[in-house]
């Protein structure tokens, strides 16, 4: 089964090392999986939100574009367009607006931090946020759920918003039909988030980025001024909460990354270590450059590629399902003849449905709940399609007391259950 995993970059400035290691190079690699459908997009409209220089916006894209070039994408067999270049986007931010919880966003990471420091520095808690921020989770949820992602690469601090386009996409669901497929996130445990030359993540909010085609006397001279401790050569140095470590560990082998570790446990000195990593990613990199500046010098040819891969894409996804999300609302043509058949509607709260959630464990649950009584209770599944897979079986199938995958709860007669799913299978 063939599997469609999307991913994109913001551009808000130079690719660094971070882009690279995080979401472009598992990206290019999941495309050459002859089972995976890969999307890749410049998400020009989140830059939106926090750069205000337009000449900026208009480079990075350009930059951003040339390194997935340079990195190895191959736009005939991918999926490669410009957010902007696609219409059906923001539309679709719209209609997700209008079932997305206020109270979800409220709890969007983003937005409390800026609250907290507007907090802090005495301001009104909301001085300076605006509605685009507060809406990103939003636009975000359409990029995704437009093309009905499987899969997304994201940093670990991206998670929250897999989760929450998961719930915009449940409620819509729920509200009008099962026309969304439901995310999952994909976390590389090791190079995730990389280091900065601060030791925090490394971010253009932060500027402690690492260029990820910066000359080779520049790379080196900022990988040289990465911040470490002072212990002197000779003495033991801790892998734990080290930059140089950790930035060398996302590109070396497991068996390099296993004698650098004994060199740190051994006491090799902080230059030698730097020195390195240098040679470590310039030994990576370097070929990548040339390919780089041969593309950065024709954006012309950029360009094209572009508005080719969003017309192809319109085409085949956007443009289809976006009229059939159109026709689920009601945003249809007044000649068009509906009849809608009502059942007798019954006290809220009473109707049955199926609740999704995932637990401390990291796996995903359902359950399915009538009022304020639980019927019947999954088994903890690895992604939310297998849940949702199991839920539309249990609509089609009805229940078996020999489905190992749920459990009746407590006191709940099997019958009692058959009645559940017979009313939504009505509804």
């Amino acid at each position: 089964m063939t599997v469609r995993v999307l991913t994109g970059i913001t551009p808000s400035g130079t690719p660094h090392l971070g882009n690279y290691v995080g979401a472009i190079r598992p990206a290019i690699a999941a495309s050459r999986d002859p089972e995976t459908e890969s999307f890749y997009f410049l998400a020009d409209y989140h830059a939106l939100i926090k750069v205000q220089d337009p000449t900026r916006v208009q480079r990075s894209t350009l930059e951003i574009a040339a390194t997935w070039l340079a990195c190895g994408l191959d736009p005939e067999r991918v999926w490669f367009y410009r957010q902007s270049d696609i219409p059906e986007i923001p539309e679709l931010t719209w209609i997700l607006a209008c079932v997305a919880s206020k109270g979800l966003l409220n709890r969007a990471h983003a937005y409390k931090a800026a609250q907290d420091r507007n907090r802090e520095a005495g301001e009104d808690e909301d001085a300076g946020i605006t509605a685009g921020l507060f809406m990103y989770p939003v636009l975000m949820a359409a990029d995704i759920l437009l093309f009905k992602a499987d899969r997304v690469p994201v940093g670990r601090d991206q998670v929250q918003h897999l989760e929450m386009a998961r719930d915009i996409a449940q409620r819509f669901n729920h509200l009008y039909g099962p026309h969304f497929v439901l995310p999952q996130e994909v976390i590389d445990e090791r190079v995730a988030t990389l280091p900065g030359l601060d030791g925090r993540k490394m971010s253009k909010s932060y500027d402690n980025t690492i260029p990820l085609f910066a000359p080779p006397a520049q790379l080196r001279r900022l990988i040289m001024s990465i911040v470490t401790d002072s212990r002197p050569p000779g003495e033991p140095k801790p892998t734990e909460g080290s930059g140089v470590f950790e930035i060398y560990r996302a590109f070396a082998t497991p068996e390099e990354t296993e004698v650098m570790r004994r060199a740190f446990a051994e006491g090799i000195a902080w230059g030698d270590a730097k020195q390195a990593l240098f040679e470590r990613v310039e030994e990576e990199i370097g070929p990548l450059r040339e390919r780089y500046e041969a593309l950065i010098a024709q954006p012309h040819l950029i360009e094209e590629q572009l508005r080719e891969g969003a017309r192809r894409v319109r085409e085949k996804y956007a443009t289809p399902f976006l009229r059939e999300l159109r026709e689920a609302v009601g945003l249809r043509a007044l000649d068009k003849t509906v009849v809608a058949v009502r059942q007798p509607s019954k006290p809220k709260g009473s109707r049955p449905m199926f609740k999704q959630y995932r637990e401390a464990d990291g796996r995903f649950y359902f359950k399915l709940v009538e009022g304020d009584r639980t019927l019947l209770v999954s088994k903890g599944f690895d992604s939310p399609r297998e849940a949702g897979e199991r839920i539309a079986a249990l609509k089609r199938d009805g229940f078996s007391a020999a489905d190992t995958t749920v459990a009746l709860s407590e006191g709940v007669e099997i019958e009692t259950v058959h009645q559940a799913l017979a009313r939504l299978r009505e509804e």
